[in-house]
């Protein structure tokens, strides 16, 4: 992560995007990272997974519909002016 909260992130084909990281939690032992395409009200929000493989770490996006439910609302208790819609 860069000193303003930035990270980029590869994809499997090469491409990369940048995100903010908002919030980085560990849950039963997992790290998530609440990243967003921007730091303005109504920005696109991710939940990301982090797993390590082969000595990488990784980011995965969090799709198990239960998973993402319980994640969503403990970032949303974490920070209280924080309000994330589930699309």
């Amino acid at each position: 992560m860069s000193e303003n909260g930035k990270i980029v992130l590869t994809a499997d084909d090469g491409s990369e995007e940048a995100f903010f990281v908002m919030e980085k939690a560990d849950i039963a032992g997992v790290s998530y990272l609440l990243v967003a395409d921007s730091e303005e009200d109504g920005a696109q929000a991710l939940l990301l997974k982090e797993m390590s493989e082969d000595d990488m770490v990784t980011y995965h996006v969090v799709e198990d519909e239960n998973e993402l439910k319980i994640i969503s609302k403990y970032f949303e208790e974490l920070l209280e002016d924080v309000e994330l819609k589930l699309e």
